[in-house]
This record gives C-alpha cells, sequence and structure tokens, in this order.
C-alpha cells in the first residue's frame, strides 16, 4: 500500500520539476561577443552554473573550449553570428557536440591571445555567466600609441601648412597683370608718360628661429584622460525610452576627445572608445599609465525618482560623502565591476593599491578647481542639479597623483532630460562647455612639473 503511494507521487514529481529541471544540462540563455582593441569578451548567460575547460591549439592559431553537461541549442549556435568581422582577435567560431555531454567551441584566431575563464554570479538582470576574455599576448604600450598619434597629428597638421604655403607661393609666383590705361585721344610723346620698370617681388626674409622657450611651450603636451562610464555587459543606467548611459556617454566622450585634440598642446586619451567593459581599477590605470594630467570621468545616471535633473560634477572626498544623494550615485557607480564583470583572480597586489590608494589632499584640491570650471560652464548650457562641486568616495576617481572628477551630463531617468541626452546639438554644446573648463583650469594651473617632449 505504502509502495504504491510512492508510485503515485512520482508522476506529480515529475510534472513539478519540468523539462528543463530533469535535464542533465543548463538551458542558454544567451551568447555575447564585445570586440574591442584592447581585448575581446565572450560571454555564455545561463540559468545554472557552467563548467568549462579551455586549451590553445596553433598552426592554425585556435581557441578551443569545451563545455561539460550541455547540449548543443539554437540559442549557442547562434555565437557564429556574434563575430563580427572587424573584431581584432577573433575569425571565426564553430560550435559542435562534440561528446553526449560535452559542447566544444573552436575560436579561429587573428592573433595569439591570452585567454582568461572565469564565471560570475546572478546579478542586475543577469543569469550565471561564463566568461573568456581574450588578450593579446603583446599589449601595446599605451603612451607609445600616444606619441604616435600626436606625431601623427604633427605631420598631417605641417602637411596642410605646407599645402597652404605652396598655394600662396604660387599665387605670388605669377607674373603680375598691369592693365594698360585707357587712351584719351593725345598720344604722349616718345620717353614721356611711359611707365616705370616694375621692381622685382622680393620674397619675404624667412621667420627667426622659435626660441628654446617657445619650442619647450610647443613641446609640452597636456593629456587628459577621458573614461565613458560602463560599457559592454554594463549597460549604466537606462531611460524611459529605452537610452542606454553606457552608449550616449561614448558619443559624448568621443566629441571631447576630438574637441581637445584640436588643442595645440593637448592630447586626449580614452579608458574605452567602443562598447565594451573597463574594470574600475583598469580605468585608473589607464590614466597612470600614460602620466594623464587630467582623468574626467563621464556618466548620465538614474536617481530614485524621474524628477531628479540637471548636471552634477563630484570630486573624490577623504572623508564621508557631501550629500546623501552622493554617497547613494558613489556606491552605486563602485558597483559596476559586479555588472560588467571582472575576474576577481587577476586582481594583484598592485593593482589594488592603485585603486585603494589614499589620494593626497592636494589632489583633492585640483579636483575641485578643476570640477568649479567645468560645473560653471555646463551650467551656461543648461540646469545643474548642485551649484557646487559635491564629493563622495568613487573608486574611479582615486588617482593618488591625477586630479579626477566625475561628470553627471544628465539625470537619463528624467524624460526631457533623456530627450535632450539624444540631441547632437546639445551634446555639442555640452562637450564644448566642458572643454572649456578644462581649458581655464590649465590656462590658470599650467602642469609646468609635466613638460613632455616626446
Amino acid at each position: 500500500m505504502k509502495r504504491r503511494q510512492a508510485l503515485k507521487q512520482v508522476p506529480f514529481l515529475v510534472l513539478s520539476l519540468g523539462a528543463a529541471e530533469l535535464a542533465y544540462g543548463a538551458s542558454i540563455v544567451a551568447v555575447r561577443v564585445w570586440p574591442a582593441a584592447d581585448y575581446t569578451r565572450v560571454t555564455i548567460e545561463s540559468d545554472r552554473p557552467l563548467a568549462a575547460q579551455h586549451l590553445m591549439a596553433q598552426n592554425p592559431e585556435r581557441l578551443v573550449i569545451d563545455i561539460e553537461n550541455l547540449e548543443l541549442s539554437p540559442a549557442l549556435r547562434e555565437l557564429v553570428g556574434k563575430v563580427r568581422p572587424d573584431d581584432p582577435f577573433i575569425a571565426g567560431v564553430r560550435v559542435g557536440q562534440n561528446q553526449p555531454r560535452v559542447v566544444r567551441l573552436v575560436f579561429d584566431l587573428k592573433q595569439s591571445v591570452r585567454p582568461e575563464q572565469f564565471t560570475l554570479m546572478p546579478v542586475a538582470a543577469y543569469q550565471h555567466r561564463l566568461v573568456f576574455d581574450l588578450y593579446p599576448t603583446q599589449a601595446t604600450d599605451p603612451m607609445v600609441a600616444l606619441v604616435a598619434e600626436k606625431a601623427q597629428a604633427e605631420r598631417e597638421a605641417a602637411q596642410s601648412v605646407q599645402d597652404a604655403l605652396g598655394e600662396l607661393i604660387g599665387r605670388v609666383d605669377k607674373p603680375l597683370q598691369v592693365t594698360p590705361p585707357k587712351p584719351t585721344g593725345t598720344l604722349p610723346a616718345p620717353g614721356l608718360g611711359a611707365a616705370a620698370p616694375t621692381a622685382p617681388l622680393q620674397t619675404p626674409a624667412p621667420p627667426p628661429p622659435p626660441s628654446r622657450e617657445l619650442k619647450d611651450r610647443i613641446n609640452r603636451l597636456i593629456i587628459v584622460a577621458i573614461d565613458p562610464g560602463h560599457g559592454g555587459e554594463d549597460p549604466g543606467a537606462i531611460g524611459p525610452s529605452g537610452l542606454k548611459e553606457k552608449d550616449v556617454v561614448l558619443q559624448v566622450a568621443l566629441q571631447l576627445r576630438d574637441r581637445i585634440n584640436k588643442k595645440p598642446g593637448m592630447r586626449a586619451v580614452m579608458t574605452r572608445d567602443a562598447d565594451f567593459f573597463v574594470p574600475l581599477y583598469d580605468r585608473v590605470n589607464k590614466a597612470r599609465r600614460v602620466q594623464a594630467d587630467l582623468f574626467i570621468s563621464i556618466h548620465a545616471d538614474a536617481f530614485f525618482t524621474p524628477e531628479a535633473r540637471g548636471a552634477s560634477v563630484f570630486a573624490l572626498s577623504q572623508g564621508g560623502a557631501s550629500s546623501a544623494a552622493a554617497r547613494w550615485m558613489a556606491k552605486k557607480e563602485n558597483a559596476a565591476d559586479m555588472v560588467g564583470g571582472v575576474n576577481a583572480n587577476v586582481k594583484d597586489e598592485q593593482v589594488l593599491k592603485a585603486l585603494l590608494d589614499m589620494s593626497t589632499a592636494a589632489q583633492i584640491k585640483d579636483s575641485l578647481r578643476v570640477g568649479s570650471e567645468v560645473l560653471r560652464n555646463i551650467g551656461k548650457v543648461g540646469r545643474l542639479h548642485k551649484r557646487d562641486v559635491e564629493q563622495a568616495g568613487f573608486a574611479v576617481l582615486k588617482a593618488p597623483d591625477i586630479p579626477s572628477i566625475l561628470v553627471e551630463t544628465a539625470f537619463i531617468s528624467n524624460p526631457t532630460e533623456e530627450q535632450r541626452l539624444r540631441d547632437p546639438e546639445y551634446q555639442e554644446r555640452l562637450v564644448e562647455a566642458i572643454f572649456l573648463g578644462v581649458e581655464r583650469y590649465f590656462a590658470k594651473n599650467p602642469p609646468l612639473s609635466r613638460n613632455r617632449t616626446s
């Protein structure tokens, strides 16, 4: 009797578990590929944790990944179409059922890579994630790249000047066309009234060579690190109509980069120039590796209520936050690594020290100065949320030797401000305001101790 009752309960148990729970493997929720010059990230999201092993194969270069306890599914096959032609690392991918309970992924590579594999627990809108970051085996030195970019820009500028000078000389070398006077009815006597011979044109003397002081001023390079917040797996805040913070701040940052690069003696370096995720500590390290004179992190955050509006500028605080809202926003921004996904195993002591280093009082003082200049100019473009620079413990502002500010361009959670952020004209005015604030700061506080002659 008891056995019969137990058997009657089995079908009920089967029905309550459902097909997904009865399967020995996980179900794939989504697959994503984030290509960038720094690295390419491959993410496999599932409803259960995935276990995988990978190995590198040569001739040709390939990354082979075996995912255990998994059946090949249409969602996983979508990975093939996710690889873009301009991906600097992945040429293509093949997906197949290698063994009854093992799915094999083979990534054909364009160059040798150093893969990092890790998993992420569910957070925000994501379930379990299996992540592969493909880094180049030979990373580019950002300072070398910056110098090369600067040299290329100078060559192009010099060529433009040479072309303009050649056009001017071509005009000067043309024979002077003298229009003869109209006849008056009376012929002048021979030898009288004849035009005096035209004196040969004199080539202007070349300008004196530039002085040593002028050369130093020309060669001194002010480097501004521009940090578009979020990116890749981390969309940041999302507006009422679906505008993502990571997208709009990248647009603003790219325009600011171009505006700064037009200024002689200034160059901009981006922590990201495409849609990929950069950990907070790496954003700080990128600025320090190029010895940046200023760090600007650009955001468009959300708040509890859609009524919040206006732009803000933040600097680091060694003590408490300047307001409850500033504390809340810093806590939210500092959680970006959890959403974007960081491999905790690669955080060495030096990286952690860079992130946790206590910034000096001088750094914070300079940050407040440049923040005030930027805030003053942004106030001419639109409404301000606060009229003073606020302070809080933003991790991304913790470079101890670089003045650092975080600019909240607007509240993307406010429907009106979300539309303004979409407006190219507003973006242009905002960029000009930030640039003028930066320019005014350096006019008052030139980085005399950072002469760069490379």
